[in-house]
């Protein structure tokens, strides 16, 4: 420790510990999260209030719990009524493609939004044979619903669930599933392309919207449903890998359905962050795991088939323009973590006196739709002496070639079209959800109306994950010895084994008894402390901590945890199923340091900045928008029209086409844009500063959504407090306006 602050710093011990101090709080944070994933299905129960009295009352008492599961998997918008199927047949390609003993074989579509439709195969028995119940049958999304019902040979006969089904006098519809193929993950339009698969592809736009492609295809079910439950007969549900997690979702948020299979998929969802990201739910398993998604379905029939699920390895290789795809696998259930999790299912049906209706059945060939499972799916169907033969052949009417990557195409483009559609109509959702609910006629009751914002904002956006519990225990070292300030490494404690790092310089000239102001100097992706404090280091931050020290200014640059590529995108992906993003953790950090920041006896703790470049920016409207200690805040080389940066599909500029993956915030865009988030750190000062030629976004993204926030604080009549630097450059530190913002606000004199 430097003399000169020696007795500013004391209560701080030595730092000794070497090494790459970033990547060690990277890993913590990594061995944190894992800790609290382990114990999330712990605390689920407090989430839940079943009632068992009685099967109506536990139904009623698991509704709160339903509603919030149709949420997280982006399933509320309301369907258009259907009355009756279309065949779908061209003069190339009739609608009726197969004939077997007891059923017909029709290519057939259903409206289901405007954008949307379902599409598939419908087998109909035919007119001597009685209906015996309704089911729709799901393949998985790399299987056709032709493989299922029996028209190619590409399965082995056994596991052609579909077809047996229609051969024992059911009607069954096989809706096509989005695949994992990469072939239209882009727009030749902008030529941007990725090998990111087509569920991911539409997962990203989506669940920036409050929208999943999970949400997508269990509207497509449920659409089904609408139409079967006009018929009398009873309605089930039956998949297999991918379509076995929309038959379970689908059968969770709609009662009708009466009976469910669900083969290949059913486990622990403890790795879910393991599995394609297209599989991420936002809170999943801080509420939801497979044996409460079960619940959901009690006291309904469920069969849960333990077949070999589907196996892949990874996206689509990637290769010449085509990146950016998230890594994920899948492999088959564990057959102990079915068990597991089975066992913990049937206890809601034991409580419910039910066990008869839940299943866990293994086939001795590991493939789905076992004799043993359709059987008692049919039974519990209201099929009485039900009978399964496997060898009733489909006879086919045409030898047309179908095109099958046309209906690919089709269908995942509508996806696409919806979801652009949902991000036009964002902003008069914000408009509804922030706006409409917030009072500008006084600084008073435009804070008093932003509390309950900021609180959905924290826990339900950024998420709040417990705060510091441990001592600080701060320790300190010397690294830097400059005429005008001296630079200390700080590591502080926030949870056991997790600690907050960065760098403090202290001006030399520091008076005893005196306190100046702190400016937070954040660095951007990738990024270090060092970039921003050390004078030797040439880059685009321009060492501006060591600028604005040189200036008289106190300054502290935090390590943030995004570097180390898909190290710190790990994090996000554990984080997320348990309600938490990188911002939980983030937030605890700065909440932990200005709390050291607040103590140091140097410090006004009334006069602490926030300045970030690029990542640092992100940070700049989340931190500050939670963490109100911040007196002002300025968000440098970021700040533009974020909803659409992440959603749109007209745009080089979008996240869409590069390997940020973890950037999609669940159903940011219907709550919070930039605009909001200024809304919610007013009225303290903000500032933008943009150069020109910063490839994050054009100029008229920000200078519009900057517009909004402007027009915010002239009507709070606190317009001074709020401007925006356009420069002649890139994506860097300009450091002119925006350091006269910093005096001006910090109430600093100018040198």
């Amino acid at each position: 420790m430097s003399k000169n602050h020696a007795s500013e710093l004391q209560g701080t011990a030595s730092l000794t510990v070497e090494g790459d101090l970033a990547a060690q709080m990277v890993e913590d944070l990594d061995n944190y999260v894992t800790r609290a994933i382990e114990i999330a299905a712990e605390k689920r129960e407090t989430l839940w209030n079943r009632d068992y009295s009685s099967h109506a009352a536990y139904t009623e008492s698991v509704e709160p719990n339903r509603q919030r599961f149709r949420k997280q998997i982006g399933c509320y918008d309301e369907r258009l009524p259907i009355e009756a199927l279309s065949y779908l047949g061209t003069t190339k390609s009739p609608a009726h493609i197969a004939k077997g003993e007891n059923n017909t074989l029709s290519r057939v579509r259903w409206q289901v939004f405007d954008e949307i439709e379902g599409e598939g195969l419908l087998l109909e028995p035919n007119d001597n044979v009685p209906v015996v119940a309704q089911v729709i049958a799901l393949p998985d999304a790399d299987w056709t619903p032709e493989m299922i019902a029996g028209v190619t040979d590409e399965l082995p006969p056994e596991a052609q669930f579909a077809r047996h089904l229609a051969s024992a006098g059911c009607r069954v519809v096989i809706p096509m599933l989005i695949n994992r193929e990469d072939t239209y993950s882009g727009n030749p339009k902008i030529g941007a392309f990725t090998n990111q698969p087509h569920r991911e592809f539409i997962y990203r736009m989506a669940y920036q919207l409050g929208r999943h492609i999970i949400g997508y295809e269990v509207q497509k079910v449920l659409s089904l449903v609408d139409w079967m439950s006009s018929f009398d007969e009873p309605i089930g549900v039956m998949g297999y890998g991918e379509g076995g997690l929309i038959a379970f979702n689908s059968a969770a948020v709609d009662e009708r359905i009466q009976a469910t299979v669900v083969s290949g998929y059913f486990q622990s969802r403890e790795d879910v962050w393991r599995e394609p990201i297209y599989r991420n739910v936002w809170g999943l398993i801080h509420e939801f795991g497979d044996a409460e998604i079960a619940s959901l379905i009690a006291p309904r029939l469920l069969i849960v088939e333990a077949s070999r699920g589907p196996e892949v390895a990874g996206p689509p290789a990637a290769r010449d323009g085509r990146r950016g795809a998230a890594p994920g696998q899948l492999v088959s259930p564990p057959l102990e973590s079915a068990n597991a999790e089975f066992n913990r299912a049937r206890a809601v049906y034991q409580e419910l006196g039910c066990t008869d209706n839940i299943h866990l059945i293994s086939p001795e060939d590991g493939l789905p739709g076992s004799t043993e499972t359709l059987t008692a799916f049919l039974t519990s169907l209201g099929v009485e002496n039900a009978h399964i033969d496997k060898d009733l052949p489909l006879t086919s009417d045409t030898t047309e070639a179908f095109d099958y990557d046309a209906r690919q195409q089709r269908q995942f483009m509508q996806l696409v079209n919806l979801t652009q559609r949902f991000l036009r109509e964002a902003a008069t959702r914000r408009q509804e959800f922030f706006w409409n609910k917030t009072d500008t006629s006084s600084l008073a009751k435009w804070e008093e109306t932003c509390v309950d914002a900021k609180t959905y904002f924290w826990d339900e956006v950024i998420g709040r994950c417990p705060a510091p519990d441990v001592p600080a225990n701060p320790r300190i070292r010397l690294i830097y010895d400059e005429p005008k300030w001296k630079g200390y490494e700080v590591v502080l404690d926030v949870w056991k084994d997790v600690f907050a790092y960065g760098i403090l310089l202290l001006p030399n000239d520091l008076k005893p008894g005196e306190q100046r102001p702190v400016v937070v100097c954040q660095h951007g992706l990738e990024g270090r402390p060092q970039d921003t404090a050390d004078p030797k280091i040439q880059s685009v931050y321009h060492s501006y901590a060591a600028q604005l020290a040189d200036r008289g200014f106190i300054t502290y640059a935090p390590q943030n945890p995004y570097i180390g590529q898909d190290a710190f995108r790990v994090i996000q992906r554990k984080a997320n199923p348990i309600k938490w993003s990188l911002f939980s953790l983030i937030i605890r950090q700065h909440e932990r340091t200005l709390d050291w920041l607040a103590e140091l006896p140097f410090v006004d703790e009334n006069r602490l900045g926030f300045y970030g470049l690029s990542y640092g920016g992100k940070t700049a409207m989340r931190v500050p928008a939670v963490l109100e200690r911040y007196a002002c805040s300025i968000c440098s080389a970021d700040f533009n029209e974020w909803i659409v940066k992440n959603a749109t599909f007209d745009s080089r500029y979008s996240y869409m086409f590069t390997g940020e993956y973890e950037m999609p915030e669940f159903d940011l865009g219907n709550t919070f844009n930039y605009a909001e988030m200024a809304g919610l750190i007013a009225p303290r000062p903000f500032m933008v500063e943009r150069g020109h030629d910063d490839g994050v976004a054009p100029d008229e993204w920000v200078a519009h959504e900057f517009a909004r926030v402007r027009r915010l604080y002239v009507r709070l009549g606190i317009a001074d407090k709020t401007e925006i630097e356009f420069f002649d450059g890139g994506h860097q530190i300009n450091s002119d306006k925006t350091f006269q913002f910093l005096h001006r606000h910090l109430n600093w004199p100018l040198p």
